[in-house]
């Protein structure tokens, strides 16, 4: 039987409601999205309105700060002031944006006619590149138009094309310039020196016709303006000057080798800074704050925040007490010269230093050079020199440490003959037998000799051979570095030399050589801290020039102090209160025992201890970097008084003789400095309380 198949009806698809339905979801979804953006304008320009805008003005807030605000005043100790400011009425320019060539230009003749101006600093450069911004069209006939196809490919740059178009400025160009295009040339190029939005200084010390100008005539200058700047004053003159360092110029700006660091630390291209010594050391503290400007149009400005001056610095230097040492010097210099075997002989220094806290008191040296006596202070801790015996206290102590010499032992003077070796003697030959104090009080260098050969692990006997110890080297050379010999000293000066040691102890001899100065070679600023760490009994101090720090005020009085600089203890010297008591005696008898080296050096009114010391140098004569000529150093450190300190005094004068067949003077200025200006130190001070 047959099945049958029934065809079921197709059912029939309905388009129009799946269009309908889809078209209700998207219209949904739209509407959705409509919704959240609504919510999301209102909140942006309802309820976040008043941040928005907050954001917006300061997107569009700009300000720009002054020139350098006035550095800190810088005074003495008794609060006399060195160093001021005063103020300088300045021109400057700072380039508005959108600033055409042909604007520059223009404003430059219509300035240049106004202001002062020399030309003559125009170089040739500049003369082309304003001829080049002033004449465009005609400079661009002067290359090819195969080299400015170059520029197209690539194989000239745009610079390269410009510099080519300088180059080929004829002089004949350039000779059509008159006075006027000359001033006006010399203005464009300072209105255009660093980087082009940065304000420059076109003149200082404008005149009042001048300031008044610009100032008169600001709205149509765009980018002139006028500013008081300030410059340093030095109510003392030269006294101390080379010490209290230089500022920089706005012109000069930042120096170049320093001026990412200075940038880092926030400041501008244009700003002035210290440049040496302790404007540059106490840059810090003697800087101002620039005042800041908002920039409510293309040239206007309107203060936000006023410039403040920099904090005032006290210096540890009494100014009245300088203004002697460098008179009594540039007097004793000039009056030597004049003396015999004084050929090589050109300058002297002194220090004098408070030895119970490190305070440099008055420093200073002069030097002859011609007929004249000009400033030479930097050499004393610059410029190092052989000292002589005035180290035999250090000497000394080694001896005492070691047990190489014994309190009160008694030893004969006699030349000293070691094998392979000239002899040795002191100065003055057999001195016979001596103890330790007149050791120190003739200055022997037997005693130091012998003292010497025993820490070398031997004793002495005529024409011995002296074998190498290199521990001996060492135990001298680490007592030595302890009173700050060979070492930096500490102070807070830059650039400070640390004298010249042997690199390699090769010579046996050389060990006596250094026990009677003439080994290693040190500055007179370590010779200072030298004899004042014998002053104040074992502890070496940091010598220092900064005393106090205060606010900036906004009148001539002294602020509320921020900082005071205490003394800073860098070691205490390795020995027993019984040795330093004795070679402290041994000073003593310099200056008092009969027959004492150091009598007559300081009035004994005074009551000073102290020790001489005269050394073998040498000098180069002809220029080829050997010193070929032997010559006499003479120096002297001391303190007074003895028993309670208030100074310690250092005078150094190199080369103050020579070895001459002709003649065996030899100049006493050392003596004389030293004299006067301890006389004139307890002159103006009678008692301690000027340090207190």
């Amino acid at each position: 039987m047959k099945q049958l198949h029934l065809n079921k009806p197709e059912k029939k698809i309905n388009y129009n409601q799946i269009v309908s339905r889809r078209f209700l979801v998207f219209l949904v979804v739209l509407l959705l999205l409509f919704f959240v953006l609504g919510i999301k304008l209102y909140t942006v320009m309802v309820v976040d309105a008043k941040d928005y805008q907050k954001q917006l003005e300061e997107l569009s807030y700009t300000t720009v700060e002054g020139t350098s605000a006035p550095r800190g005043r810088i005074y003495d100790r008794n609060y006399r002031i060195i160093v001021d400011n005063k103020a300088v009425k300045s021109i400057t320019y700072k380039k508005d944006k959108g600033t055409t060539t042909s604007q520059m230009i223009k404003l430059a003749y219509e300035v240049a006619p106004h202001l002062e101006l020399s030309y003559s600093n125009l170089t040739d450069r500049a003369k082309r590149e304003f001829y080049l911004a002033k004449y465009p069209n005609k400079c661009d006939k002067l290359v090819t138009s195969k080299e400015k196809e170059k520029v197209k490919t690539g194989k000239l740059s745009t610079t390269d094309l410009e510099e080519l178009k300088i180059e080929r400025i004829s002089d004949e160009a350039l000779a059509s310039f008159q006075d006027e295009d000359l001033k006006a040339a010399y203005l464009y190029y300072l209105m255009n020196r660093g980087y082009t939005y940065d304000e420059k200084t076109i003149k200082t010390e404008a005149t009042d016709a001048e300031y008044a100008y610009i100032a008169e005539h600001n709205s149509e200058l765009d980018g002139f303006n006028t500013v008081l700047d300030w410059e340093r004053v030095y109510p003392y003159g030269d006294t101390f000057r080379s010490i209290l360092g230089t500022v920089s110029t706005t012109t000069q700006g930042l120096p170049a080798e320093e001026k990412d660091e200075y940038l880092a630390l926030g400041y501008a291209l244009n700003d002035r800074v210290g440049l040496s010594y302790l404007e540059k050391e106490y840059e810090e503290y003697l800087k101002g704050e620039k005042a800041e400007y908002e920039v409510v149009n293309s040239h206007e400005l309107k203060l936000i925040k006023e410039g403040k001056r920099g904090n005032d610095i006290v210096l540890t230097i009494d100014i009245e007490l300088q203004q002697e040492v460098e008179r009594i010097l540039t007097e004793q210099v000039l009056k030597a010269k004049s003396e015999p075997n004084t050929e090589y002989y050109d300058h002297s220094s002194v220090v004098i230093q408070d030895p119970n806290t490190g305070e440099i008191l008055a420093m200073a040296s002069k030097q002859i050079v011609g007929d004249q006596v000009v400033d030479n202070t930097t050499s004393i801790f610059m410029l190092p020199i052989t000292p002589g015996s005035v180290v035999k206290g250090a000497s000394m102590l080694v001896g005492y440490n070691t047990g190489a010499v014994k309190i009160g032992e008694y030893m004969v003077d006699e030349c000293v003959k070691v094998a392979g070796a000239p002899e040795k003697c002191s100065s003055v030959n057999n001195l016979g037998t001596i103890n330790d104090i007149t050791a120190l009080a003739k200055s022997s260098n037997v005693y130091q000799f012998k003292a010497a050969i025993r820490v070398n692990g031997q004793e002495y006997f005529r024409g011995m051979k002296l074998n190498f110890n290199q521990k001996a080297f060492d135990t001298y050379r680490n007592m030595y570095h302890s009173f700050g010999l060979g070492v930096e000293t500490g102070i807070d000066l830059p650039s400070e030399s640390i004298g010249y040691g042997a690199k390699e102890d090769t010579n046996s001899g050389n060990l006596l050589d250094f026990v009677m100065g003439q080994y290693e070679s040190y500055t007179p600023l370590q010779l200072s801290q030298y004899i004042s760490t014998i002053a104040n009994g074992g502890s070496r101090l940091a010598p220092h020039l900064l005393k106090e720090v205060h606010e900036a005020t906004e009148d001539a009085s002294l602020g509320d102090t921020i900082l005071t600089v205490e003394k800073e203890v860098l070691n205490t010297i390795d020995t027993t209160p019984e040795y330093m008591a004795r070679v402290k005696e041994g000073f003593y008898a310099v200056m008092h025992a009969s027959g004492g080296y150091g009598r007559g050096y300081i009035d004994d009114k005074w009551d000073a201890a102290g020790k001489t010391g005269t050394s073998q140098s040498a000098v180069d004569t002809n220029n080829d970097q050997i010193n070929d000529t032997d010559t006499i150093t003479s120096s002297f450190v001391g303190y007074a008084p003895a028993n309670n300190p208030v100074m310690s005094i250092m005078v150094t004068s190199p080369n103050s003789s020579h070895p001459n067949s002709n003649t065996d003077y030899a100049s006493l200025v050392t003596l004389h400095i030293t004299k006067e200006v301890t006389n004139k130190f307890f002159e103006l001070y009678a008692s301690r309380e000027f340090l207190d």
